[in-house]
């Protein structure tokens, strides 16, 4: 997955697509404020600029599926671990809840079930779900799975037609709910998908790449004129030598590799 910040506008679309699509809980205000969320996908804000005018970064974040899982390192019962696709998956059925996995995951996307949030008494609240995602029950971890669904139902389907799979043609619910078109997903080992192409571009990047954890998720970053004509209309102070210089920007190609520049 690819997810272009030029284009990013904080909608929040993607956030509700998700939630709806894997049947993730609405926990109510008291819970978010005991910090028990539930959302596989949330849109990270960093502020900079002047107090009196500031400028807002946004930055959508999910589970990024490290192809080297901090997670999958700690968890005593194997209840996360990797396809033979490179996803990084949960077996509710393994889970014991001991939050090893969050406690390790370096972007901190996973999310405790701490109570029994769905309803399934009530025979009207069953039509809201999904078929095709598993209700989770209290004491399992949840994250984002790509849309695994979406990911068998295209293979399914192609197998029946007995073909192969065409480049573009799984679409997550955060990719299809997008009004810009900032998610790009696809195989990185299918040289036509978009998501390839755009792995290769110099602005393609992965978050804490640091930590060599190599993430399949990675961003396109902003771009921001470091013309000095435009500085002030863009409301910051903008340093073309400290965001260039020294620190180097770090890339993230289709196999995982991280560059410096």
């Amino acid at each position: 997955m690819v997810i272009d910040l030029n284009s990013c506008v904080g909608c929040n679309a993607c956030v509700v697509a998700c939630q709806s699509e894997n049947n993730i809980p609405i926990v109510g205000k008291q819970q978010v404020s005991m910090g028990r969320e539930m959302h596989w996908l949330r849109i990270d804000r960093y502020y900079g600029g002047d107090l009196d005018d500031p400028v807002m970064y946004r930055q959508p974040m999910a589970c990024v599926h490290c192809e080297k899982a901090p997670c999958e390192l700690v968890c005593p019962v194997a209840a996360t671990v990797h396809d033979h696709e490179g996803l990084n998956v949960m077996v509710y059925n393994r889970c014991v809840g001991t939050k090893y996995c969050s406690n390790n995951c370096p972007y901190k996307v996973r999310r405790f079930n701490f109570l029994w949030y769905s309803d399934d008494v009530t025979p009207s609240y069953k039509l809201l779900r999904n078929p095709d995602v598993t209700v989770r029950s209290r004491g399992v971890m949840e994250k984002c799975t790509y849309c695994l669904q979406r990911i068998k139902d295209v293979q399914h389907q192609a197998a029946v037609e007995q073909r192969e799979l065409e480049a573009n043609e799984v679409v997550t619910a955060c990719q299809q709910a997008c009004p810009t078109n900032a998610i790009i997903f696809g195989d990185i080992n299918n040289p036509e998908s978009d998501v390839v192409q755009l792995k290769e571009l110099p602005l393609n990047y992965a978050v804490l790449g640091e930590l060599n954890v190599f993430p399949r998720t990675t961003y396109l970053a902003q771009v921001i004129n470091p013309n000095p004509a435009l500085r002030n209309d863009v409301g910051i102070e903008y340093s073309f030598e400290e965001h260039h210089g020294g620190h180097g920007g770090e890339e993230s190609g289709g196999e995982g590799d991280n560059h410096s520049e």
